[in-house]
């Protein structure tokens, strides 16, 4: 595993195979996000796409006891005390998780225990989420007073439905993994989940990459979800998927009854 260099210590990633991992790294507080975790967000995003040998990026927190347990309210004094002061703060929020949809790669969150308010943010945020039986999940603004950002409305809504979304904003309860499955906050309620989520990494990298991308940012632009390409672009990759080596080998080896080797160009 090769570690990448980040501008925060709670915030880890790393390179092992085809898999990038972006590790939520503050297991003392339950990895509760600081400010300066959203703004390590982006780069260290982006430091995982320059790899070329990575088709999948996984989220998770550190340790089994949380994904991450929300933003570090104890900032909140300062950093979001009133409207004005707030603003710094949403953008920091906005641009990490704007980070995280816009990534070329599927991104999966991969959660251990606790998922709550800005940890589910991420997570939603991400294009797949896996769970074990020790995740809970939930959404609490209308115990704090805030408003939730208008993206993360979006990103719960296309994974859960509006009146999902409305009951799990309206009473702040929690979700167990069973419960979160069933409505579909997760996509996968796994027993092992660190081998079984590197099986779906390996489902996924077996695919042809520019497929993928344009699977990701057609079904994204269908939906209406923030940060989609548009038309235009969606067909410009679909255009590149026909001119590329991989079709030619997909077409190859579906032709020789073997399994095909996608390389992304």
């Amino acid at each position: 595993m090769q570690q990448l260099s980040t501008s925060s210590q709670h915030i880890q990633a790393s390179r092992d195979g085809s898999i990038g991992w972006l590790v939520l790294n503050r297991p003392a507080r339950r990895n509760a996000l600081s400010a300066e975790m959203w703004a390590a967000i982006p780069p260290s995003i982006a430091a995982l796409e320059n790899s070329a040998d990575i088709r999948t990026i996984v989220i998770r927190g550190a340790g089994s006891d949380a994904f991450a347990a929300g933003a570090d309210i104890s900032e909140f004094s300062e950093s979001r005390s009133s409207a004005s002061s707030g603003e710094d703060y949403e953008r920091l929020h906005a641009a990490a998780l704007a980070s995280i949809r816009l990534a070329s790669r599927p991104v999966v969150a991969m959660i251990q225990g606790y998922c709550i308010g800005g940890g589910l943010a991420i997570a939603l945020a991400c294009d797949l989420r896996v769970a074990d039986g020790s995740a809970v999940f939930a959404l609490p603004p209308a115990r704090l007073g805030l408003a939730y950002p208008l993206d993360g409305l979006r990103d719960l809504v296309a994974a859960v439905g509006a009146s999902n979304a409305k009951d799990l904003l309206f009473t702040a309860r929690r979700l167990k993994a069973q419960d979160a499955l069933r409505i579909g906050l997760i996509n996968h309620h796994f027993a092992d989940i660190e081998p079984d989520t590197r099986a779906l990494c390996a489902e996924i990298s077996a695919g042809a990459p520019l497929t993928i991308i344009h699977c990701k940012q057609a079904i994204n632009l269908i939906s209406q979800q923030t940060g989609h390409a548009d038309e235009e672009r969606v067909a410009e990759i679909a255009a590149a998927c026909f001119d590329s080596a991989d079709y030619a080998e997909g077409r190859a080896a579906f032709a020789a009854k073997r399994k095909p080797v996608f390389k992304g160009e």
